[in-house]
């Protein structure tokens, strides 16, 4: 898909040029109808009008964020598995709320109908922007997944104060650190469950979508002695943002389509932080994902590379490691077809795992369509994810 406003065409669709400005301020959880953002985009409108490529009228509200529409998904239509006995009973699904310093934030948590009498695992799922955690839930089928294997699921939910399009804040440098913002809203909610509930501390896991997955990364590299893998679908590495610029300009894989970014405050500066915890990751990225290049995906992957090899700078872990790389074709039961490619180490455990979804745009992969921005036809991104997370050893944190 090219990107209208690199067009040299004589004449332009002014309502695609509204569009797709919009949807990428929206994805990066902009408002930009109050604030500081209603100016921007005025900006932006003035230098395009300049270079003779302005809209008929100011920009429209969209009312999309990604390749489909977002819909409310109530939590009585949350799919549940089979009755088909006691051990397919569905288990509680709670509203709970959480608050520190930074802030409130609500979260759901699923409760297995039975649970394993050994410390079970926990697995933490960040929805993307616009997306309710019944939303995410009905489009990942984790609970499905946790009433086969017994493990805890919680939902924290962005609050739109917090962000108009209810994006995790990823891209701001005070939701990047350690016991402070949001990051450390969710690791409460993560904390107060795992002591609540008896979770295994050694098998807590975080997963997300678009910025719930950037958001993943960034509670894995601020806490890795809580979170013991991470999920990755259709995210952005950790450290690539640190504005709204640079936020846009990472989506669109580091080359933003929208000169007029290009002159805002911090917009060519670097990242300004560096991943340098080997926390094991698996990513997912559909190749014609056009919300968040699927570039991205080799970034992730590359930064998880680094931080295993710098562990060899660390007193008192193993010398250099070199991690063997093997890859393999497929095609999921829907069609989709894919690539995976596993970065294993000299015992042969996968500590870095990558799929690309050839096709795929920004949606996850073998999700119901019940939940809003799944891809049915993709290899199960659930059941991959959990296959990844309980593969690993449980020996202790990073």
């Amino acid at each position: 898909m090219k990107n209208p406003l690199n067009a040299r065409a004589p004449s332009f669709d002014a309502a695609a040029i509204n569009a797709t400005i919009q949807r990428a301020l929206a994805s990066a959880g902009l408002d930009t109808h109050t604030g500081p953002m209603q100016g921007v985009t005025e900006t932006i409108r003035r230098a395009l009008a300049a270079g003779g490529r302005a809209p008929a009228a100011p920009f429209a509200d969209s009312g999309s964020v990604i390749d489909i529409a977002a819909r409310v998904v109530p939590p009585a239509a949350v799919p549940r598995p089979p009755t088909a006995g006691a051990a397919s009973r569905p288990g509680r699904f709670e509203s709970l709320e959480f608050s520190n310093r930074a802030g409130v934030r609500a979260y759901k948590l699923y409760v297995p109908a039975k649970m394993p009498d050994a410390p079970r695992a926990m697995l933490v799922m960040l929805h993307g922007c616009t997306q309710s955690a019944d939303d995410f839930a009905a489009g990942t089928q984790m609970n499905r997944l946790a009433d086969e294997h017994g493990f805890l699921v919680v939902y924290p939910e962005q609050a739109a104060q917090a962000n108009v399009s209810r994006c995790w804040n990823w891209f701001q440098p005070q939701d990047q650190q350690r016991d402070a913002g949001e990051p450390s809203l969710i690791a409460g909610i993560v904390q107060r469950v795992a002591q609540a509930h008896g979770a295994d501390p050694r098998r807590v896991f975080v997963a997300g979508l678009s910025a719930g997955a950037a958001m993943a990364l960034v509670l894995g590299e601020t806490y890795p002695d809580l979170f013991a893998g991470v999920g990755v679908h259709s995210g952005l590495p950790y450290g690539s943002a640190h504005d709204i610029a640079s936020a846009l300009a990472a989506m669109k894989g580091g080359r933003s389509g929208m000169t007029a970014l290009h002159g805002l405050p911090g917009a060519s500066a670097p990242p300004r932080r560096q991943a340098t915890h080997a926390v094991p990751v698996i990513v997912f990225h559909g190749d014609r994902d056009h919300t968040v290049q699927q570039n991205n995906a080799a970034l992730i992957v590359r930064q998880a590379q680094q931080a295993h090899e710098a562990r060899s700078d660390v007193p008192g872990h193993a010398p250099p490691r070199t991690l063997s790389v093997s890859t393999q074709d497929g095609v999921a039961p829907g069609g989709r077809r894919y690539s995976r490619t596993v970065h294993a180490d000299a015992a042969g455990q996968a500590c870095i795992e990558s799929w690309t979804l050839h096709g795929a745009g920004h949606a996850w992969s073998g999700g119901d369509p019940s939940g809003s921005y799944t891809d049915r036809a993709g290899p199960d991104a659930s059941a991959e994810m959990l296959r990844f997370f309980l593969a690993l050893p449980r020996a202790g944190v990073a």
